[in-house]
């Protein structure tokens, strides 16, 4: 067996608790052979200055080469005010620094955007679908993942639960799977 892609996993919540952390781990867990998704949250990552450029802290250097060392890149975000929320854009702003070093650049790169409610996260996708041009790799086009009503989707421990949305995520993960594959021959 040939080693697995490695990807990084960028939880765009740093809610205990929130679906977004859920769903990357129910990922992580669906994810076929030829992947390894490694989940990552954002708690440490301290905010973007350009000042602190020249030697930039720890944390940015730790995340920065943890993007340098995977073969993909797929993000999981929420939808915060019909946006991606601070914490994942400050994340984006510290891997594609110093200016044209991107850390993304090159990835391929999945997007799967979620929310309680009715619309999935379908702005915070779309948002980051214009983003992230010109600082990643080419971000798999289809299928297109938003995912509803993901609030009664887990159990009280955090296991996927709704059936309907297992089946999705494993199309989604098999699919983005044949996507890395694809980009890195």
């Amino acid at each position: 067996m040939t080693t697995p892609h490695n990807v990084v996993v960028i939880v765009g919540s740093l809610r205990k608790e929130s679906f977004t952390l859920k769903i990357a781990n129910a990922l992580a867990k669906m994810a076929p052979d030829t992947l390894k998704l490694n989940v990552v949250t954002l708690h440490d990552l301290s905010f973007f200055n350009q000042d602190l450029e020249a030697t930039p802290p720890a944390d940015w250097l730790a995340f920065r080469e943890k993007l340098q060392k995977s073969n993909a890149v797929l993000f999981v975000t929420p939808e915060y005010n019909r946006s991606i929320p601070g914490v994942l854009k400050n994340a984006i702003d510290v891997g594609s620094r110093p200016y044209g070093k991107s850390s993304f650049n090159g990835k391929p790169t999945g997007i799967v955007s979620n929310s309680p409610g009715p619309l999935g996260g379908v702005n915070a996708a779309k948002h980051l679908q214009n983003i992230l041009p010109g600082i990643s790799g080419q971000i798999m086009q289809q299928p297109e993942i938003y995912l509803t009503s993901v609030g009664d989707a887990f159990d009280d421990k955090g296991a996927l639960v709704k059936e309907p949305l297992q089946k999705t995520l494993k199309q989604y993960v098999d699919a983005f799977a044949a996507f890395v594959e694809k980009q890195n021959k």
